[in-house]
């Protein structure tokens, strides 16, 4: 919704906007675009009466300002089909999807083709460092958007990516997750099979086909497929991976020949497979490998993907978005990785509306194997789960124990950063995951460092 407001803004609209709860890096940037953002929801927000109204697919239909805006009878749209209406009417759409990755994912393919001269349009949900910006307008002909399978309006239950047109589209995995909307793994398998066959006979699909139900699903598609993996199962694949604490190296090899030297400062397995993504899409579009490979080397990556937040006594700081339990074990076995012989303290709050319920609960349990000790507080706004269905953090701790981890339980974030000051040492690596704000954990921990 940020990055929609700012494209707006771009386009000579006055915006303004309502929202609960603003935190960074958001909040920051819609600051810096002039975006005046209300706290909470009220009907007088909508006065004047503006022209036109875009619902985020946080708002209820009993939302005050729902309400009111169905007596004023103003016009209104969701997200996705303003986006569509305002940002990429006349352009190819390039369509990121997947479980997993599609940040990361859209903000490196958005800028290889930046470097390579074609001035994309994109829309990211986050903010690529490359960019300081989470949307770009672009001149060029096409525009990159990732593709969210989570629901677009109340008005409209079906998932956002259906609304992009995708001409060309990547599909790095398919798990279930958004245990809100999603009954099970079927329920979201439907919602992907419906974006494949939209993609036309002159399209592209390229896939992740170490994903077991992503490489089953591409099968039926009407449009060429291109398979990327590091299993060795696709088309396209990596070798001689490097991994050091400052970069990342491994060739890029097209059936079994070498395409490409990469060396970036992303790191972890996850990594490593959304950069073949993006390289086998631009080699589809005629950019040269050199100069995807460039690209990749002067990628900075995005805010809140394992970002740093700054080192301090030789204690180094991570922000990080990982919230579904593969997230958190490919993150965790990234920085273990990455950062060989350093501990490696993981924070974690269980936030997103699938994390809140308990139907990973088990599965939380086997994600944290990668850190030596493991941190994590009282899940919030738990009254919006019924009970039956919501996580337990202090039982995922007494699992994790049963495991022989180190993990430790705290009712609210303040008691953890007390204990997290407390316990940290030289050399430590702390990493925070969470899909919210985490009561800006993360800074408040860095500054305590610099106190």
């Amino acid at each position: 919704m940020a990055s929609l407001a700012g494209i707006l803004k771009r386009k000579g609209y006055r915006v303004t906007g309502s929202d609960q709860n603003v935190y960074p890096p958001m909040s920051l940037f819609l600051a810096s675009l002039g975006i005046s953002v209300l706290d909470g929801y009220h009907p007088d927000n909508l006065f004047p009466a503006p022209d036109l109204v875009v619902v985020g697919n946080v708002i209820t239909r009993n939302n005050p300002e729902a309400v009111e805006l169905s007596r004023l009878l103003t016009p209104y749209l969701s997200l996705p089909q303003a986006l569509k209406e305002f940002a990429f009417k006349d352009k190819r759409s390039i369509v990121i999807s997947g479980t997993h990755g599609k940040t990361t994912t859209s903000a490196l393919v958005a800028w290889i083709l930046e470097k390579a001269g074609m001035d994309p349009g994109f829309m990211i949900g986050g903010i690529p460092q490359n960019f300081q910006s989470s949307f770009k307008l672009g001149q060029g002909g096409f525009f990159v958007i990732e593709g969210d399978e989570y629901d677009t309006a109340f008005f409209d239950k079906g998932p956002k990516f259906l609304h992009y047109n995708p001409s060309l589209a990547i599909l790095t995995s398919i798990e279930f997750d958004h245990a809100d909307i999603y009954r099970d793994l079927d329920h979201v398998i439907e919602s992907f099979r419906k974006l494949i066959e939209l993609i036309p006979p002159e399209g592209l699909l390229i896939a992740n086909s170490d994903d077991p139900t992503a490489a089953k699903e591409i099968q039926k598609a009407k449009c060429p497929v291109d398979t990327y993996g590091l299993s060795g199962s696709g088309r396209w694949s990596a070798a001689g991976i490097s991994i050091e604490e400052d970069k990342t190296s491994f060739a890029v090899l097209k059936e079994g020949e070498e395409y490409a030297k990469v060396t970036t400062s992303l790191y972890g397995r996850h990594n490593i497979g959304n950069i073949l993504s993006a390289l086998v899409l631009c080699h589809h579009l005629g950019i040269a490998p050199n100069t995807s490979s460039e690209a990749v080397g002067s990628f900075q990556g995005v805010k809140r993907r394992q970002e740093l937040v700054g080192k301090k006594r030789e204690i180094i700081v991570l922000d990080d978005f990982a919230h579904h339990p593969t997230s958190v074990s490919e993150t965790v076995w990234a920085v273990r990785n990455r950062f060989k012989g350093h501990r490696v303290i993981a924070v974690f709050e269980p936030r997103s509306n699938s994390s809140r319920r308990n139907v990973f609960q088990a599965q939380y349990a086997l994600s944290f194997d990668g850190a030596d000790r493991i941190m994590i507080p009282e899940p919030p706004l738990m009254e919006k789960v019924p009970p039956g269905e919501r996580f337990s953090s202090s039982r995922l701790v007494e699992d994790l124990r049963k495991r022989h981890l180190q993990a430790f339980y705290f009712p609210n974030t303040d008691q953890l950063l007390e204990e997290l000051v407390k316990g940290c040492r030289t050399g430590d690596v702390v990493l925070f995951m969470s899909n919210g704000g985490f009561d800006n954990l993360p800074r408040r921990f860095f500054e305590s460092l610099r106190g």
